[in-house]
């Protein structure tokens, strides 16, 4: 079949908005798929209905059936999926339908954005021909008049120069407006239900803020409903009106979002929000967790399957899954023999779960300055050739990826390093561990400066500066056993062969894993226990400093929680000092002392953690801080939300004068003359107080959160 071809497709009619059923109707969905160790019951029995106009938040822990019921409401799985239960729009059957019959339902009647945009787009096409064909394909709309329609939708979505960028392919654009591009193609053909599934996930949070307030724009656009698959609450907080949370396969608990987030009545969900790092609070304790890992879904539950982790379970709670029953007025239903209860006497995360304990900061009094230095960074540059041409290469510019920055680390602190992606975050972390000359300035560690190193004292302090990475699966040897992986280091720095597999069992311990399993490969575990492997790696040369790179970010919240806890602890015991890299800006509030905010390789504010989270001052801090959601919906509804117009510019052609100049906001509000000065160079950082510095020529202080 040729793509310009409009396909010809069976006779059915399509489900009819006129019928007076609702948009969406699923009952008693159930998906199992074959597996070399039998069959996984993805999906177990979900109901929910959807209006026209409504937003569904689906949200879970990764394997709890969400991704699934959503491919199964677009009849997009498998051949071998066996699917059973039923899906109806406006009253018509989708389960079992031809795929040429749900074709035209998906082009017609629903609109899918998928979590990554570069994959989901064909790369050899350009943007406008692949909107042009969704238009061509569903409605027959050729022509001039398609081309009208694509400059309209990538007007609604906010893509600037549409008349220019369509005619771009996807690899021309920033993760951020391919990600635009899709919910173009999305709303195209004015869907009734758009299904976005993990959509800002891969985004940094002003790129996030930008697609949300774009989704919000396209769903008033067509009123269509939405099912929004994620698993940060804070998103579902601020733009969901229901929510469904699904555990094991199974919705445990679904409700209007106000009543889910201020009543909850299932542990699970209690656990689930208990367990989030928040933006709006300061630490005082470790962060609550929920223990253990989700079950396997090969065997069916004969009981309810988050027994095994809630603190509350009794004997009852094995005596088959509890149903899913009413507890409140408004639909608000939970799946657990608890639930009234726990709903009636108002019960909070501290009733049901262990309280954290509060831990002591290593050196606490002691005042920073008289704490020994572990880094020190004084006017770092690192910028690279920029190449062209594909047989005859020549230069023709530079990336400046960091530009002139400072920053130091004191003995059990930790410095929170954060920007959106090509800021020159992991340049940074980089130029660090080579432990080389910089290009220019200097770079000390432990007190010994890069620039005069030998090789032999590269090896030593390579000892002390260890690296925990952000994906613990790829930065693991699948093909080792986590003894040989943990006990590398140790072997390669000339420890003693005897005195390696009690240090490897040392190790395992401090970290929270069980000794015994130490011959297990990195397949046999969870991604938060594959991190604490990672984790114990680093620490088997008793570093003096850890580099934290997203360490966090491809991990579940209640995975997620146990991590930071444990990093927190190892600083205390250990005297650890971290220079932690993320972009979760609620993670930083927890566990760092003091954050750097970069922006296209400067550093614009430093300082005190709570003095930047509280009162910021540059005008990029304050859009960070207010694109991060906070999971309550009082707070996320009402909160001063700035948004960024456009995408980071490139590095290798930086605003000559400030580097935010092209995005501020404050920006537009100055006079002429101070405009001049915004323009004429990048200011330097400046302290505003204690322990607080701002690279800005006219910093509003700013209360976000």
């Amino acid at each position: 079949m040729s793509r310009k071809k409009k396909i010809e497709f069976e006779s059915d009619e399509l489900p009819d908005p006129k019928s007076g059923a609702p948009l969406l109707e699923v009952k008693d969905l159930a998906v199992t798929f074959p597996s070399e160790d039998g069959r996984v019951h993805a999906v177990r029995g979900v109901s929910f209905t959807l209006d026209r106009g409504k937003i569904l938040g689906l949200v879970g822990e990764s394997g709890s059936g969400k991704s699934v019921t959503s491919l199964s409401i677009m009849g997009l799985l498998d051949k071998s999926a066996s699917v059973t239960g039923s899906v109806k729009m406006y009253g018509a059957e989708l389960v079992g339908r031809s795929d040429d019959y749900m074709s035209r339902v998906r082009g017609n009647l629903m609109g899918m954005v998928f979590q990554d945009p570069l994959s989901a787009l064909t790369p050899v096409y350009s943007i406008g021909d692949q909107i042009r064909e969704a238009l061509g394909i569903h409605q027959g709309v050729t022509g001039s008049a398609a081309d009208k329609r694509a400059l309209e939708l990538l007007e609604i979505v906010g893509i600037p120069n549409p008349e220019i960028r369509i005619n771009n392919f996807p690899h021309e654009f920033s993760g951020g407006m391919r990600q635009r591009v899709m919910i173009a193609m999305a709303i195209a053909n004015d869907p009734d239900l758009i299904i976005a599934d993990e959509p800002t996930t891969a985004l940094d949070v002003t790129i996030q803020a930008q697609i949300l307030d774009v989704l919000r724009r396209a769903q008033k656009e067509t009123n269509a409903a939405v099912i929004m698959i994620t698993h940060d609450l804070g998103v579902i907080a601020g733009l969901a009106d229901r929510v469904a949370v699904m555990y094991a396969g199974r919705v445990v608990e679904q409700g209007d979002v106000d009543d889910i987030f201020y009543h909850t009545s299932m542990p699970y969900t209690i656990g689930l929000l208990g367990s989030l790092p928040r933006l709006d609070v300061r630490k005082e304790t470790l962060l609550p967790s929920v223990e253990g890992n989700p079950p396997s879904m090969l065997i069916e539950p004969t009981g309810c399957p988050f027994a095994p982790r809630c603190p509350i379970a009794e004997a009852a709670c094995l005596n088959g899954e509890p149903a899913l029953r009413a507890v409140a007025e408004g639909g608000h239903m939970a799946a657990c023999i608890r639930a009234n209860g726990i709903r009636a006497n108002d019960l909070h995360f501290a009733d049901i779960y262990p309280v954290p304990k509060s831990i002591e900061p290593p050196f606490a009094g002691v005042d920073r300055k008289d704490r020994t230095e572990v880094l020190r960074v004084e006017g770092l540059k690192k910028s690279f050739p920029l190449m062209k041409g594909a047989v005859f290469k020549h230069q023709v510019g530079w990336v400046h990826a960091v530009d002139g920055i400072d920053l130091d680390i004191r003995k059990g602190e930790t410095l929170g390093l954060v920007g959106e992606s090509g800021c020159g975050k992991t340049t940074t972390l980089m130029q660090i561990l080579d432990l080389v000359k910089p290009q220019a300035g200097n770079i000390v560690v432990m007190g010994e400066s890069t620039s005069h190193m030998s090789r032999k004292d590269r090896h030593r302090v390579r000892g002390e500066l260890q690296i925990v990475f952000q994906d613990p699966m790829a930065s693991l040897d699948p093909r080792m056993p986590i003894f040989d992986i943990i006990a590398e280091p140790l072997k390669h720095n000339g420890w003693p062969k005897k005195d390696i597999p009690h240090r490897v069992e040392e190790l395992m311990a401090l970290v929270g894993l069980e000794p015994a399993h130490a011959n297990r490969y990195p397949r046999h575990f969870s991604g938060g226990q594959k991190q604490r492997v990672g984790i114990a790696r680093a620490l088997a040369l008793e570093p003096k400093l850890l580099i934290l790179d997203e360490p966090v970010a491809a991990l579940d919240v209640s995975i997620q929680a146990g991590v930071i806890n444990l990093l927190d602890e190892l600083r205390s015991s250990l005297k650890l000092s971290y220079l932690f890299v993320a972009h979760d800006l609620s993670v930083i509030r927890h566990i760092a002392d003091r954050v750097a905010v970069m922006y296209l390789g400067k550093i614009v504010e430093i300082g005190d953690v709570h003095s930047v989270f509280e009162t910021p001052r540059h005008p990029y801090t304050q859009a960070l801080l207010s694109a991060i959601p906070i999971p309550d919906p009082h707070k996320e509804r009402t909160r001063h939300r700035i948004v960024l117009d456009g995408d980071l510019p490139s590095p290798a052609n930086p605003p000559q004068g400030c580097r935010f100049v092209s995005r501020c906001p404050v920006y537009a509000t100055l006079t002429p003359d101070e405009k001049k000065r915004c323009e004429g160079s990048h200011p330097d950082l400046v302290s505003e107080a204690a322990d607080h510095k701002v690279a800005c020529y006219y910093p509003r202080p700013l209360r976000i959160i």
